[in-house]
């Protein structure tokens, strides 16, 4: 019997390791075969279930931690992909988020997620089987392994609700379920009809709300959640529910807004914001402490926003400030592969930068002198006399001093430094300059080995979840993806109690606290003087604060401010997206039909799925 519980343990382990590295099936549920072990085998002990939960957190994981991709909707983070990815059939590669040779159009954004709308239901199959079964182990539980089991059970709920709320937040009315499919079963997924989406959302809300009674005050690992992690996902959910219902989702035709469930979904979310801010002793990463600087064109010492993101610096997960993590694990998982491949220049030694900062949000880090913009950078092509010493030129290092440390944290421009290559020590440097790969450029008396990539069409890449050490390649070491943490909870809870009452002081001393970090001034008076203004402030310290962490597509979406980013519909001139050498590289919505702004809103539901269910219908702007 040992023998045998151990064989279906290693069954176990793998399945939730290869849910998203095997080739899919066309069915809507991958089953694995975890969902087929007999609960005589195996459904025992605590041990037993803690295994099959963390299946569950494999399944979910990849469906998160890759959010990056959804800032391509915005206007500062470029989405670089190819349609060779869809060859692979593995979502970890990226190929759910495939844009089209070349690069991220985010005119064309809602239908290149059929992928993930059959993962996501897999997530949602594979938590059902875990939340089954250890239902079923309740009765016969001992009063001391009763609360660990329920806590279990806490945990898949908050992540089926985490993959209902994805899934409603793209395709809005979606089937909801939650028995367990199998190999035998699975036909009744073919006549499934699309649920109202309020139904799911208040589904949801209960799956958090359990999760939130049964869940330990802090997660028993990095990576487990706690209390603080399900109150942070309820409030979110009301906050979008709220936004959905002011602003409208004329695309979701069976969704009428009302202004009164507005009010107090955003009453509500405020509630779960401020118990998860007050009541469990969490605080920003070293305190908010903005750190240090340190001098341009060096990467020794970088401001503390900077190693938030890397854990192999330290913890950061023990002071709070990520609630929820998705980890990835060290050398030899090849777990790390997606993300340094992903976001990192050649430099790296294989990397792709699949993922990078767009020229224009230099501009929008704050003086650290004045608190506020900054005189407009100016693209200048370097090859200009003077132009790396002209003031606010593009190509100046000088013209981001004394700009918001999360720039030097998060972001790379000329003259500045990186290390992360197999082939180099800790104390080796790389510099990047823009437009040079592998070529030696000489400035001034200084020679400089630049390592650009083939995928930045800015003139910038990411600094911002790169380790600052050598000594491996891309596919090892390990990082925390965030899921969920404290700086955004503050602002959420600005946003909310902004639109119920106004600028509120205590709101307004939670996003001086983000500004800290940032060395930042408070904000001035006339930022907070109206609803508006204050509502400005906070989107602004999104846009900053959350670069690069798949916030910003789904800002703009339940603000119903893509017209407002972008152009409005039937636009002549479109908008530019510029390098910075000033060159055209990319113009968007020139010309653009307003269906093409509603199929922003609102994702296509995987033809394949209606082809194999007559039952689902077709969102109005895909028909």
């Amino acid at each position: 019997m040992k023998k045998m519980n151990s064989k279906i343990i290693l069954i176990a382990i793998c399945a939730g390791l290869t849910l998203f590295n095997g080739s899919c099936t066309k069915d809507l549920l991958d089953q694995q075969s975890t969902v087929d072990l007999s609960t005589d085998a195996f459904w025992k002990t605590e041990a037993d279930a803690t295994i099959a939960l963390m299946g569950a957190y494999s399944a979910v994981r990849p469906l998160f931690d890759r959010d990056y991709y959804f800032d391509g909707q915005g206007e500062y983070v470029r989405v670089r992909s190819n349609t060779l990815s869809t060859v692979n059939d593995n979502l970890q590669k990226g190929d759910a988020y495939r844009a089209g040779s070349g690069g991220y159009d985010p005119t064309g954004y809602g239908d290149d997620f059929d992928k993930m709308y059959r993962y996501l239901y897999g997530g949602v199959n594979r938590t059902n089987y875990v939340i089954e079964n250890v239902k079923k182990m309740l009765p016969a539980a001992s009063e001391s392994s009763r609360p660990g089991l329920e806590a279990i059970i806490g945990e898949a709920k908050l992540l089926r609700g985490m993959v209902y709320f994805r899934l409603i937040s793209m395709w809005g009315d979606v089937p909801y379920f939650t028995k367990v499919f199998n190999s035998d079963t699975k036909h009744e997924t073919e006549t499934m009809a699309r649920t109202p989406i309020a139904q799911v959302k208040d589904s949801i809300l209960a799956d958090f709300t359990y999760a939130f009674e049964k869940l330990p005050n802090k997660g028993s690992a990095v990576g487990r959640a706690g209390k603080p992690a399900a109150l942070a996902f309820r409030g979110k959910l009301q906050l979008y529910w709220a936004c959905w219902n002011k602003f409208g989702w004329p695309e979701l035709d069976t969704f009428t807004p009302d202004p009164a469930a507005a009010t107090a979904a955003y009453a509500a979310a405020a509630a779960d914001f401020k118990s998860v801010i007050e009541d469990y002793g969490l605080k920003l990463f070293r305190n908010g402490e903005p750190g240090e600087w340190g001098t341009m064109g060096n990467a020794e010492v970088l401001p503390n926003y900077y190693y938030l993101f890397i854990p192999s610096t330290g913890n950061p997960n023990d002071d709070g400030e990520m609630i929820m993590v998705f980890t990835h694990g060290g050398t030899g998982t090849g777990q790390g592969e997606e993300l340094m491949r992903d976001v990192a220049g050649r430099s790296h030694e294989g990397s792709q930068c699949w993922v990078h900062p767009r020229y224009e949000i230099a501009d929008r880090y704050q003086s650290t002198i004045t608190g506020d913009f900054a005189d407009k950078l100016i693209p200048t092509n370097p090859s200009v006399a003077g132009a790396r010493t002209k003031l606010n030129s593009a190509v100046n290092p000088q013209s981001y001093a004394n700009r918001d440390y999360r720039m030097k944290a998060s972001i790379m421009w000329d003259y500045e430094m990186s290390v992360g290559l197999t082939s180099l020590k800790v104390t080796d440097w790389v510099p990047f300059i823009y437009k040079t790969w592998n070529v030696e450029t000489k400035i001034g008396d200084q020679k400089y080995i630049s390592y650009n990539t083939d995928g930045c069409n800015s003139g910038y890449v990411f600094r911002k979840f790169l380790r600052n050490y050598g000594g491996q390649g891309r596919s090892d070491g390990d990082y925390n993806w965030p899921v969920m943490r404290l700086a955004d909870v503050y602002l959420m809870y600005a946003e909310a109690t902004n639109e119920v009452n106004g600028p509120q002081a205590d709101a307004i001393a939670l996003v001086n606290k983000i500004r800290r970090r940032g060395n930042l001034p408070a904000l001035n008076p006339e930022k907070t003087a109206t609803k508006e203004a204050f509502f400005e402030a906070i989107e602004q310290e999104r846009i900053v604060e959350l670069l690069g962490e798949g916030h910003r597509g789904f800002d703009l979406r339940r603000w119903r401010a893509i017209e407002r980013v972008w152009a409005p519909p039937y636009d002549g001139n479109g908008v530019w997206r510029i390098d910075t050498h000033g060159a055209n590289q990319q113009r968007y919505y020139q010309n653009t039909q307003e269906l093409t702004y509603q199929r922003n809103y609102i994702f296509r539901i995987p033809p394949a799925e209606r082809e194999r269910n007559p039952n689902l219908t077709q969102n109005t702007p895909w028909l």
